[in-house]
């Protein structure tokens, strides 16, 4: 690493990665938001035409994936507080990029198990709040990574 450092091109290199870094988290937890309300969505879309009502419980537990994209956001915008420089960048790289991309796994899992509860939920409507704690589960480690992030950003050399 030191030898590429000592490089015009290697130095260009590792900021730009550091730049990579800075917005993967909000594009990976942005991506996985879609795809996770675009799974959750589909099944309350399906759901609609098969229960007899309710169907405003499944259209607003299908956003709930989407709270990955706000974690996203705020990680990008401590991240932003953070001089760029040769020091910082890979920090700043591994920080968003790894943080980003629980998030997005997040989200999609989130999005799968709201479609189960939905899916669940359209045989048996009684059930419903029961069927929903596995998506809340998996927000719980969405948020684990989303402080860990923070946590971890404050200690990234300027």
């Amino acid at each position: 690493m030191e030898n590429l450092a000592n490089s015009e091109f290697g130095q260009l290199i590792i900021l730009s990665l550091g730049w990579a870094g800075l917005y993967g988290a909000l594009a990976f937890g942005a991506i996985g938001s879609m795809m996770g309300c675009a799974i959750a969505g589909k099944a309350a879309c399906g759901a609609l035409l098969e229960a007899e009502g309710g169907y405003g419980k499944f259209i607003g537990v299908s956003a709930l994936p989407s709270s990955q994209a706000i974690y996203g956001v705020v990680i990008t915008l401590t991240l932003s507080g953070i001089d760029m420089n040769l020091a910082s960048a890979p920090g700043i790289f591994a920080v968003g990029i790894l943080a980003g991309l629980a998030l997005w796994i997040c989200a999609v899992q989130q999005g799968q198990a709201i479609a189960a509860a939905i899916k669940v939920s359209k045989a048996k409507p009684e059930v419903f709040g029961l069927s929903v704690a596995p998506a809340g589960i998996v927000e719980g480690f969405a948020i684990f990574a989303f402080i860990f992030a923070l946590i971890v950003s404050g200690n990234i050399p300027s």
